[in-house]
């Protein structure tokens, strides 16, 4: 049965409209803004997660490229200090939070609303079949470094959670990745690859 009243206390369109259009570009200013001031700081870094799946995707077909709300970022371990100094310096916030170093858009900011520090060459979480990459492993896209494509994979493949899974069904997709990726990875990471490949839905 329809209720009329269902819509009485949904904003207007317009309105929801602009903020859709403000979450994502809050999160592109934030990746640039991040990006910017590590570079001045001469801190190598690239940009990972689903920024970098967006920015790859891009290059082939833009109607495939898929918003997301993180702006992860990859440094070395021994770079943190100098990472944070150079976060805090332009605005951002320092916070850890579910053992997780994250730098806020500000102090009462929602931790979606931040920078995600990773770190190069270790596990991001225990047990995982692989460690993370390099930060050697990056291309310069101009106003971001962005990590390698099939170093963003690996990344995937070894987290391999729902959106892990979603993001490489999207380089599939737009074919950046095919048949003869499988064979070019490690053991379980090869082996995951393929079963997405076989059963993209699966």
């Amino acid at each position: 049965m329809y209720h009329s009243d269902v819509g009485a206390s949904i904003p207007n369109s317009g309105f929801l409209l602009q903020r859709m259009v403000d979450a994502v570009e809050q999160v592109r200013q934030r990746l640039l803004k991040a990006s910017a001031a590590l570079r001045s700081a001469g801190v190598d870094y690239a940009v990972i997660g689903g920024n970098a799946v967006a920015a790859w995707v891009a290059t082939v077909d833009q109607a495939a490229v898929r918003t997301t709300q993180d702006v992860d970022v990859l440094v070395r371990r021994a770079d943190f200090d100098r990472v944070r100094a150079a976060l805090e310096r332009v605005g951002f916030v320092y916070r850890r939070a579910a053992r997780i170093d994250l730098f806020l858009d500000h102090a009462d900011a929602s931790p979606r609303q931040a920078v995600h520090v990773v770190f190069a060459d270790e596990l991001i979480r225990q047990g995982e079949p692989a460690p993370s990459p390099g930060v050697e492993e990056s291309i310069n896209l101009g106003s971001f470094r962005v990590i390698e494509l099939e170093a963003l994979v690996r990344i995937k493949l070894t987290a391999y959670r729902d959106k892990d899974r979603t993001h490489l069904r999207d380089l599939i997709e737009v074919g950046l990745v095919d048949e003869a990726w499988p064979g070019r990875l490690p053991g379980v990471l090869g082996e995951r690859l393929q079963a997405l490949l076989d059963d993209p839905d699966g």
